[in-house]
């Protein structure tokens, strides 16, 4: 589904400059400050990453899902927590409203997304509310011509900078179901609404989530995704098969990194009198990596054109995410067992992946939850 190949070329080669020329060089300082310097936020705002998957209608650059994952393949040769900036808004957080929002929803909000001038947040996961999304209590109740909303969301990724949130909330207090589940668009200056202390993460410093706490929040009707209750859940059920992709897109590149930062190092380490990329057992864990991040990536591609196609992808969305993410972990793992005892210093970049990546089996659905989605769909299809 590549619309104009010479388009796409041409985008794909201006993100390969700006993460070789921008991003890369910066990794260190970001890691060591928590935070993403402001000119590089701009920048990206200047090339349009917060609009990658919004309409152009809308000021976007409406990429397909194939295109998407061939930008994340270059994005995310640099640390993961450039992607995290635009990728909340680039896809939970803004994917709600493209999906099911009124078309009074998406004029008003999808432009200020493509641009960058708002930042999206997902608000979905509670204290009690994780894997099982299906169990928040989060509510929302109706009165008059607004909905007033109580209760604390947890791990919320961009929530210290969000514009916006789209809160997951239930409506109908009596339903314990997930049809007792509606969407919103919450302004994040709302009155009530407040936030927890930043989260101190074992990795990907400079990507900051933290709880936010509603209180008596006052959110207009008019922000009911779609105009209708107990749809969100099946919302955030959409949003999150596209974004399952996405993150297994992620995995594929951060681990593409990781395995060209190991190879270099094998090429250039001697020991015994040569280098170690010629010891067999080092080039077996090369080989393990290259063929297994190979595959991850053909599943990816795979998911992305049969999402194109209008295709149901919940199965291949959980298989990609699964097998991508424990990929990268492995990738991780042996590219420190090859860097030996440097691997295990700050100084070398590849601890510091080694903990960024870790994140990847756990966020958009545990490696778990991936399984028991695959599983329940073939029992399904079986019947």
């Amino acid at each position: 589904m590549i619309r104009d190949q010479e388009i796409l070329n041409g985008l794909l080669d201006t993100i390969a400059r700006f993460v070789g020329e921008r991003l890369i060089p910066n990794e260190e300082q970001v890691a060591e400050t928590d935070e993403i310097p402001d000119d590089i936020v701009a920048d990206m705002k200047a090339m349009g990453l917060f609009g990658l998957t919004i309409p152009e209608a809308f000021g976007g650059l409406e990429l397909t899902m194939e295109e998407e994952v061939l930008v994340v393949f270059e994005l995310c040769r640099a640390s993961p927590v450039f992607r995290s900036m635009v990728g909340t808004t680039v896809g939970i957080g803004s994917q709600g409203i493209l999906f099911d929002g009124t078309p009074e929803q998406q004029e008003k909000y999808l432009p200020r997304l493509a641009t960058g001038e708002l930042t999206a947040s997902f608000a979905l996961t509670e204290p009690e509310a994780g894997s099982d999304a299906s169990s928040l209590r989060t509510t929302a109740i109706r009165e008059g011509d607004d909905y007033v909303v109580n209760g604390t969301k947890r791990f919320i990724t961009n929530a210290p900078h969000a514009s916006v949130f789209t809160l997951m909330a239930r409506t109908d207090p009596e339903d314990k179901s997930a049809s007792g589940i509606s969407a919103f668009i919450v302004d994040a200056q709302t009155p009530g609404i407040s936030f927890g202390k930043r989260d101190q993460k074992m990795g990907q410093k400079g990507a900051h989530t933290c709880d936010v706490i509603f209180e008596n929040v006052r959110v207009p009707a008019a922000n009911l995704i779609g105009g209708k209750e107990g749809q969100g859940f099946k919302t955030a059920m959409k949003v999150l098969d596209k974004g399952r992709i996405h993150i297994a897109a992620v995995c594929v590149a951060v681990a593409e990194r990781m395995l060209s930062m190991a190879l270099s190092y094998a090429m250039e380490r001697k020991q015994f009198g040569k280098s170690i990329a010629e010891f067999q057992l080092v080039q077996a864990m090369l080989a393990d990596s290259k063929a297994e991040i190979y595959a991850a990536r053909s599943m990816v591609l795979d998911a992305a054109r049969r999402r194109d196609a209008k295709l149901p992808v919940s199965t291949e969305a959980s298989c990609a995410k699964l097998f991508a993410s424990e990929m990268c972990g492995r990738v991780a793992d042996r590219a420190v067992q090859i860097f030996g005892g440097a691997g295990y210093m700050a100084e070398y970049s590849i601890e510091r992946f080694y903990r960024d990546v870790r994140l990847f089996r756990i966020y958009e659905g545990t490696t778990q939850i991936q399984q028991l989605v695959i599983a329940r769909n073939m029992i399904r299809e079986a019947k």
